[in-house]
């Protein structure tokens, strides 16, 4: 892909122009994203606190009454319901894996066969979470497109 960055008049507005062959599932979603500006999250950590990008999540999970944004290498607090966050990230490859997690699918570097029709994601930063087999379905029929 290649990007051209123009500096437009100063009486022009901007402007964004995007020329494909055809738009794929990402480049939609990064038109949705921008258009939206609904591709950060708040995360808290140790008493500070971070503006987390959608890119940057690798999963989420709810514990203890608590929901947590696991990124590659640290874990913060977020103060959304997970059912709030996949509606949040709807348009963008988050799908839910079990009653307390939901999983950026860009981030599984592939999936492995598990006891009693579950599946093993193998994420990219090595950490391995299990699908349950509710899940299973959706979100292999979300992986074909």
């Amino acid at each position: 892909m290649k990007i051209i960055i123009e500096t437009p008049l100063p009486d022009e507005e901007d402007t964004v122009v995007i020329r494909c062959a055809s738009p794929d599932q990402q480049l939609i979603n990064m038109i949705y994203a921008y258009q939206t500006e609904k591709t950060e999250i708040t995360g808290y950590r140790n008493d500070k606190i971070t503006r987390l990008s959608y890119q940057d999540v690798y999963y989420f999970e709810a514990t203890d009454n608590r929901v947590y944004a696991y990124c590659h290498s640290d874990v913060y607090e977020v103060k959304h319901k997970l059912y709030e966050l996949e509606e949040i990230f709807s348009t963008f490859d988050f799908e839910r894996c079990s009653k307390s997690m939901i999983v950026n699918l860009e981030k599984i570097e592939f999936l492995s066969p598990h006891f009693g029709g579950k599946l093993e994601a193998h994420l990219k930063n090595g950490e391995k979470i299990i699908i349950s087999r509710r899940y299973v379905h959706n979100l292999k029929i979300k992986l074909d497109n």
